[in-house]
């Protein structure tokens, strides 16, 4: 049987030895809970205050603006209804893009059920958001401004540092969704400006179910789970000790190797696009050309229903996707790729493929040679929508 060939590592990425054995202690021994104040406990609160500490350190931010959730979607939930509960029916207003993660848009929706209004700004063909639009967006009203510091679907990297001070200028919170970025980009919550930033752990070689969400102190938000008085009555629930051990161990490595990381990464990513668009015909680049994720490689593929292809590779033991996994269910286009102005037959042919650590240029060679093979394959058959 051939080796597998894991290219969606936008999706989840498989945990670092380097955490796991972080982790392991806290699985096994020191299994108190964090709230207790026994010698068993106290081990166990150590290891989150340190955790939280070095989280912090890595953000720029202060210890006590740092929340621990259950991931990402948690995380972005917190922010936004926390935030709108907090501006109260004085400020029923939200400005967001229209190529944001569904844990965003759907919050979104579910605020205007109560009473809320969004306005979603355009993005450009690159799916890079227009500035002025959110600007033009923003009211008196407006509770908050929420943006990705990058697109999880074609890896576009958002202006958030211009967009920041322009909104902390007009007194508006921005929270941003760092989930697909925290792992590749460098991220200082004060150089970048933001009152609030979402990240998970399972993104950057740790941990699923355990995210982040900074807060800026001053900036007020109401909870959302309520219950004990933990991680400071902002989030209530016993704290995942071995998660937020795994999630500042993925996140000190990625600081730590970002550099050399980001260089082996862009190159795969390069030789996955650049071989993909002179043999593949039909085949076209998703995403910015240049202000884009050093490991992603997203396209659309002419006369190519992108389910079929996507069984084929993984009858072939290549792992990819057509875009988030969270829309995986969906018969419909990508929300994302119709905002780019892609037709919806032409985002039915979409293929995402993001390279990780684990990758070898040996394994990038054999997936494009496996994926003109599948092209080939289903032009042949009339594979086409």
């Amino acid at each position: 049987m051939t080796e597998p060939i894991y290219l969606d590592h936008a999706a989840t990425t498989p945990i670092a030895p380097e955490v796991l054995d972080a982790m392991l202690p806290f699985l096994r021994d020191e299994f108190g809970n964090p709230s207790s104040i026994y010698e068993l406990a106290r081990g166990a609160r150590r290891a989150l205050d340190d955790a939280r500490e070095s989280v912090a350190e890595i953000l720029g931010a202060r210890p006590g603006e740092i929340v621990f959730t259950s991931g990402g979607t948690e995380s972005i939930n917190l922010a936004l209804k926390g935030r709108c509960g907090a501006a109260g029916p004085k400020k029923p207003h939200i400005v967001t893009s229209s190529v944001e993660h569904l844990a965003v848009l759907n919050t979104c929706a579910y605020l205007e059920r109560h009473g809320f209004w969004t306005t979603h700004a355009p993005v450009d063909r690159h799916g890079q958001i227009d500035p002025e639009a959110v600007l033009a967006a923003v009211a008196p009203e407006t509770a908050v401004v929420s943006l990705q510091h990058a697109n999880n679907e074609i890896g576009t990297i958002q202006p958030i540092e211009r967009l920041a001070r322009a909104l902390r200028e007009r007194g508006v919170p921005l929270h941003v969704d760092a989930c697909q970025s925290a792992g590749t980009l460098p991220i200082d919550v004060e150089r970048l400006g933001v009152d609030f930033l979402s990240l998970t752990a399972h993104k950057m070689y740790g941990p699923k179910g355990i995210g982040v969400l900074y807060t800026r102190r001053g900036v007020a938000y109401h909870p959302t789970a309520h219950g004990g008085s933990n991680e400071r009555g902002r989030r209530a629930g016993t704290e995942n000790v071995p998660g937020v051990v795994g999630l500042a161990a993925a996140l000190r490595l990625a600081s730590s190797g970002r550099d050399a990381n980001n260089a082996y990464l862009g190159a795969l990513a390069s030789t996955l696009i650049d071989a993909i668009l002179a043999r593949v015909a039909g085949a076209r680049l998703t995403g910015h050309p240049r202000d884009r994720l050093p490991n992603f490689a997203s396209f659309v593929i002419e006369g190519i229903e992108g389910e079929s292809m996507l069984l084929a590779l993984d009858a072939r033991r290549v792992y990819a996707s057509s875009g988030a996994a969270c829309t995986s269910g969906t018969l419909d286009p990508s929300h994302v790729l119709t905002a780019i102005g892609l037709p919806a037959d032409l985002a039915h042919g979409s293929l995402r493929m993001t390279v990780g650590l684990t990758n070898t240029p040996e394994q990038i060679e054999r997936a494009i040679e496996h994926l003109v093979a599948v092209v080939e394959r289903l032009r042949a058959l009339g594979h086409r929508r």
